[in-house]
């Protein structure tokens, strides 16, 4: 993510040369998971999409103040609101500390930590960080709702440059954990990395993480395939700073931050077995980038143009399923970091957004357990979406 403040930048999510994580991943078969991902849950019904006349506009309520949050996270059977500081602290939104790294994590640009996520039974909580040397680590600890314990790594990449690190963590409703990696850093992906197959830099990665260090799923596209690595989900993303599943269809809705040109979001039907190429760095959002070939590129569902505006920053939101405001649902909800508006589109139409609020440097949205939305602010507030 390209992000200023106070003398910070958080830029453009990156990863960087590959390396194999600590000890050897092995295979899972399929069954491993709760429920294959091509068996998503039966799409909600409710209130149609409203025409762009009928939207309402929408109502940023703060409801805590941390310090630089960034992901946000909710654990089974647990009303606590989870949340990612940059600076290295996982917190509760009423300021109790679960997980202290800010004596580890590496503390400029876009590192830091950067993902949390809640293994769907409660039982693991899983941090994506930087460590002081800027390589990522996913590391695991077992909670019971009160202690953080058992640390482990269960991967560990290594990273060329200090930016484009990716960091989203989210469990899919297939029960696997799904990581999104940058493509190393610098500009223009001098590496290579997002159309190489070989390397987890510029892709979304699914594992099983509870593995020894964990597991590869049997229908991962690239599994046993000589080559590639079999923990690739989807590749040719330059900087997946934030992505998220529906839960009405288990659509997966991905926001990749752009060089020079254009932010875009990409878009995964729950139908998906995987191995999309989202074309970085041949194409930025529908324009070439680069002279190359490759077979089948995944266009872009939303693209806006970098700098119009003050845009610089996708940041990738959720589609609403809750109940408190019905002009919402159906809708998906994005923004941008620097320009600070925040756009609604329906899902089956996401060309016809319409911006519905404002958040000074937004850097993550939140979904609750009722399916209700949250906005992050790297200026410090954690937001309630209301209805205005």
């Amino acid at each position: 993510m390209r992000i200023v403040v106070a003398g910070l930048f958080l830029l453009a999510l990156t990863a960087c040369t590959p390396e194999q994580p600590a000890g050897s991943a092995t295979r899972a078969s399929s069954s491993a998971a709760p429920s294959p991902r091509s068996s998503p849950p039966e799409p909600q019904t409710g209130t149609p999409t409203p025409a762009p006349e009928e939207r309402g506009e929408l109502r940023f309520t703060r409801i805590a103040e941390l310090e630089q949050p960034v992901a946000f996270a909710v654990r089974k059977g647990d009303d606590r609101l989870y949340v990612a500081e940059q600076t290295g602290r996982l917190r509760t939104t009423d300021g109790r500390v679960v997980i202290d790294l800010s004596g580890e994590v590496s503390t400029g640009n876009e590192q830091g930590l950067l993902g949390v996520a809640f293994h769907p039974t409660g039982r693991w909580v899983y941090l994506d960080w930087t460590d002081a040397q800027g390589h990522t680590h996913v590391t695991e600890w077992a909670y019971d709702g009160e202690r953080a314990t058992g640390r482990r790594d269960v991967l560990r990449q290594n990273q060329p440059y200090a930016n484009h690190n990716g960091g989203q963590l989210a469990f899919g409703p297939d029960g696997y954990l799904y990581i999104a990696f940058g493509d190393g850093g610098s500009a223009g992906d001098p590496q290579g990395n997002g159309q190489n197959l070989n390397t987890l830099l510029g892709k979304l990665v699914r594992i099983d993480p509870r593995g020894d260090p964990y597991k590869i799923p049997d229908d991962n596209p690239f599994a046993g395939r000589r080559g590639a690595r079999g923990e690739i989900w989807a590749y040719g993303l330059r900087n997946p700073w934030r992505f998220s599943f529906d839960r009405g269809t288990g659509d997966l809705w991905i926001g990749d931050v752009g060089q020079n040109a254009w932010e875009e979001v990409d878009h995964q039907p729950a139908s998906s077995r995987g191995g999309e190429n989202y074309g970085w760095n041949l194409r930025e959002g529908r324009a070439r980038f680069r002279d190359g070939q490759a077979r089948g590129l995944v266009e872009p569902v939303i693209v806006y143009p970098l700098g119009e505006g003050g845009n610089c920053s996708v940041i990738a939101g959720y589609v609403y399923r809750g109940e408190k405001i019905p002009w919402l649902k159906g809708q998906f909800l994005y923004g941008d970091f620097c320009a600070g508006w925040v756009r609604a589109a329906p899902a089956a139409d996401v060309s016809d957004s319409a911006e519905v609020g404002r958040v000074d440097q937004l850097s993550s949205f939140g979904e609750g357990p009722d399916g209700e939305l949250y906005a992050l602010s790297l200026q410090g507030p954690i937001y309630r979406i209301e209805a205005a």
